[in-house]
């Protein structure tokens, strides 16, 4: 077994860059959240995009299709839980006394 802290390298997602790198790319939690956000809008509009082609009969790869929308879908869903939990953990550091 390794100790934890001989592992040097940063932790990186399956086909993005690490999270060192993108917190010095970004800056901010707010400009994180953004491009959080900007994603999910593009997911949303490619699926439409995808329905539109499909219905006007540019494609017919209707697996595609639904790869897009179900794409769309986790990405809303994953944001909407994120939502809740800061919205979650604002109210409960608002509850706290000084």
């Amino acid at each position: 077994m390794k100790n934890i802290g001989s592992i040097s390298q940063p932790l990186t997602t399956a086909t993005g860059p690490s999270i060192e790198t993108q917190t010095k790319k970004n800056g901010t939690f707010g400009d994180m959240l953004a491009d959080a956000i900007e994603e999910v809008g593009n997911a949303q509009v490619e699926a439409d995009e995808a329905v539109e082609k499909l219905q006007t009969g540019e494609s017919r790869n209707i697996h595609e299709v639904m790869i897009a929308m179900e794409k769309a879908g986790i990405s809303m869903r994953l944001m909407v839980t994120m939502r809740n939990k800061i919205v979650e953990a604002y109210q409960e550091v608002m509850r706290m006394q000084i």
